[in-house]
């Protein structure tokens, strides 16, 4: 019996040889993906415990050890007050840990104990610091009391009693006991309307005001050297009346009277 043709042989060989390659643009192989391997459970936790220690040591270094402890507090910023009244009157827990210091409570007690003080910032300078950033507060106006002078800042706030007159503030004289204005505003609103006319007055008239004289809320008078008078009227339109003011006290340098409690049309008397 005679075997496969020369022909079939050969296609039996061409369809068990290699494969050919893939077209372009046909479909691509996929290869497997490596697993990723998870750690096991003996990995976990020796990192629960990793951070468990860093955790006890980290807090243990904040609170328990001697290496971040309060040893010393730093005030600046003061003018009137000096540093060591101002370190004085926080009462830092010198020796406690740096991070337990409350510095809510030392803010409460600078500024309770030192009303001269208008703003305490406080900053932990590690390793061993405290440091108080102090703003004081800075007098507008004066008010007569027993002999000596309360000073009172651009709020209305009196803060400070002193012994003796501070250079270029005015002393305020508040005679309006039987003014309705006391009734209508209070003395209060009075004094910030006071303060407000003290801060819109011109640098070179502030200077030489010696007293600031309030009648009613519509009444300021100011009263300069040499027996001068100034009308300044009420509180309202300051700006406008110190340009005024400083203008008319050029062009009416002999006038002993002068009346700005309307700007648009002030009045000068006397010489």
């Amino acid at each position: 019996m005679a075997g496969p043709t020369t022909a079939r042989r050969g296609a039996k060989k061409s369809r068990s040889g290699p494969r050919p390659s893939p077209r372009p643009g046909g479909p691509r192989l996929r290869l497997p993906r490596p697993r990723l391997r998870r750690p096991g459970r003996r990995g976990v936790i020796i990192a629960v415990v990793l951070a468990a220690l860093l955790g006890g040591f980290g807090a243990w270094a904040l609170y328990g050890s001697d290496w971040l402890r309060l040893e010393g507090v730093r005030a600046t910023g003061t003018d009137v007050l000096t540093p060591e009244q101002v370190v004085a009157a926080a009462s830092a827990p010198t020796g406690a840990p740096l991070a337990s210091v409350d510095t809510d409570a030392v803010r409460r007690r600078l500024l309770a104990r030192l009303p001269r003080l208008k703003s305490v910032d406080i900053t932990r300078s590690w390793p061993h610091t405290l440091g108080l950033e102090v703003t004081e507060r800075t007098p507008e106006l004066l008010l007569r009391a027993n002999g000596k002078f309360v000073e009172v800042d651009g709020e209305g706030v009196r803060f400070a009693t002193v012994s003796y007159a501070p250079r270029g503030i005015p002393l305020l004289e508040l005679t309006v006991s039987d003014s309705p204005s006391l009734h209508r505003f209070g003395t209060s609103r009075l004094l910030r309307a006071a303060v407000t006319v003290a801060r819109d007055l011109p640098e070179a008239v502030r200077k030489d005001i010696r007293t600031l004289r309030m009648r009613s809320y519509d009444s300021v008078t100011l009263e300069l050297p040499g027996g001068r008078t100034v009308m300044w009227g009420s509180s309202e339109q300051g700006a406008e009346k110190a340009k005024v003011l400083a203008e008319l006290m050029k062009a009416a340098r002999d006038a002993q009277h002068l009346d700005i409690s309307v700007p648009s049309a002030p009045a000068v008397s006397g010489s």
